[in-house]
């Protein structure tokens, strides 16, 4: 079952200063952020975050059948978004319900769409 969750739920993106007025990045910073390009570089987890986005919150079911996945695989991978804090869940009866509880990640979704629509120009 889906449940539709209002985007404002999630607060503002990162208030803090833009890219341009950060220092530059330190090492252990960078690595940091490596790691978050490399839990996002996929394309089932890419499409499961898109879909949770949309529909706010999903349980795992309902996520494997709107991608056509086993829900055994779709699990795994919204395991390693929740690791990274990127999801949160709730538990209701059998059923694991997702959201994305990063506020930063739809404006990243929404971003790299962007630009991968404007490369196609």
């Amino acid at each position: 079952m889906t449940r539709k969750v209002r985007s404002s739920n999630l607060t503002k993106c990162c208030p803090k200063p833009e890219l341009g007025e950060r220092p530059l990045l330190s090492t252990p910073q960078a690595v940091d952020l490596m790691a978050i390009f490399k839990v996002l570089a996929n394309d089932t987890r890419l499409r499961l975050l898109h879909a949770l986005v949309r529909a706010g919150e999903m349980c795992v079911g309902d996520l494997a059948k709107a991608l056509g996945m086993r829900p055994q695989a779709v699990s795994n991978q919204l395991q390693r978004l929740a690791n990274r804090g990127i999801l949160g869940s709730r538990r209701n009866g059998n059923q694991v319900y997702y959201r994305v509880v990063d506020p930063c990640v739809p404006r990243l979704l929404d971003q790299g769409l962007c630009l991968t629509e404007d490369a196609r120009k």
